[in-house]
């Protein structure tokens, strides 16, 4: 296995279309890294200029100690799993798994250990003498998967793999590609992988770091948990998290004695104190941005809310979905189930209560978290 690194790289079409800004990312080897991001944020082109499948406009791409801004797909030491299993139809499972290795002359008993070996990591022995055709998309994945393994490559290139399937296959394929990259990594063998998928749930739950990006830049590279507890702009705040944080204009004011209020609708909300400390007496429109687990459910009437009817109300199982509505702003709270007060219905007035501890204060101009200065303070 390799690092990867991506020194200033751009994508320029035909028509002078700029689909990659100059992005710098590093992957350390055994990294499981994902590009996450909305549909045309350009992940996917990224990917395609890894894998040399598309040329680079500008910029350096190194796997390992070799620069392969030249090199053909097949000499970059990389295998990649594609959205549409691209398995070869005519070949049965064994020859799909064992293709790469007959192309690269290697020895028959290799290639007999190595088929071996894969098709019971990935539990898919019984499928060995069926064609593409006669399998399910779940089993058709675990061999598109099985045929990038067994070229033991320096880098592993997932494009959206999952897409085509259902919502339980899914998540039952989500563990499985996590679990073989911890196993692999146990045994010495550590994969490198660049995953791409525009589902932030997979991003959450696979990635070791997680790079986000927008229209052809990145907006942040972190741990799932920094990504979600700070957040380095108001896209990635918005992007990460379901339901999605909620993100708010608001007026900063300081009150004569020095207190901090976040106001909206006529009604003054306290700042937390370390969050005051932070943002150092910056005053005027800003985008509160405050996740919906983070916002208590009270009263109208309760001390340091904000009042808003309700708009709408989801069941999901285990908690609701409290859609409301505070002037033009629209919040979304989530509750338990267990402590939802049945008596509250559409059209109801409730009190807002964001934790303290949990806002965000992103500027409205640039969209960034300036509640992230001086974090240690």
């Amino acid at each position: 296995m390799a690092h990867l690194s991506l020194k200033s790289v751009e994508k320029v079409y035909g028509n002078s279309f700029k689909a990659v800004h100059g992005i710098d990312l590093e992957v350390a080897e055994g990294e499981f890294m994902v590009l996450v991001g909305p549909s045309g944020c350009a992940k996917s082109t990224t990917l395609r200029m890894i894998a040399g499948l598309e040329t680079i406009s500008g910029g350096e791409i190194w796997i390992g100690d070799r620069l392969v801004n030249d090199l053909v797909p097949g000499k970059r030491g990389i295998a990649m799993v594609f959205q549409n299993y691209a398995l070869y139809p005519h070949m049965k499972v064994h020859n799909n798994l064992s293709f790469g290795l007959k192309l690269k002359r290697e020895p028959k008993e290799k290639i007999r250990n190595a088929t071996a070996e894969v098709s019971g990591i990935l539990e898919i022995g019984e499928l060995l003498d069926r064609l593409p055709k006669q399998l399910s998309g779940g089993q058709a994945q675990r061999v598109a998967l099985g045929r990038a393994l067994i070229k033991q490559p320096e880098v592993f290139l997932f494009d959206e793999p999952l897409s085509n399937l259902d919502a339980k296959l899914r998540a039952s394929m989500r563990v499985r590609i996590t679990d073989l990259h911890k196993r692999l990594r146990d045994e010495g063998r550590p994969a490198t992988v660049v995953y791409v998928t525009h589902d932030q749930v997979e991003a959450m739950t696979m990635g070791d770091r997680i790079c986000v990006m927008k229209d052809g830049r990145i907006m942040q590279v972190a741990d799932p948990a920094t990504l979600y507890e700070r957040p380095a702009n108001a896209f990635v705040a918005g992007f990460i998290g379901m339901p999605e944080m909620n993100l708010v204009p608001v007026d900063l004011s300081w009150s004569e004695s020095g207190k901090p209020l976040l106001e909206l609708s006529g009604k003054g909300v306290a700042i937390d104190e370390g969050l005051a400390r932070r943002i150092k007496k910056k005053s005027g429109k800003v985008q509160l941005g405050v996740r919906p687990q983070h916002i208590e459910v009270t009263t109208p009437n309760a001390d340091n809310c904000f009042v808003a009817t309700i708009t709408n109300l989801e069941f999901m199982g285990h908690e609701i979905n409290l859609h409301a509505r505070s002037g033009d702003a629209d919040f979304v709270a989530v509750i338990s189930s267990e402590r939802f007060d049945k008596s509250l219905q559409r059209g109801s007035k409730v009190g807002l209560k964001p934790v303290g501890s949990k806002v965000h204060l992103f500027d409205v101009d640039t969209g960034e978290n300036i509640s992230l200065a001086s974090v240690d303070d």
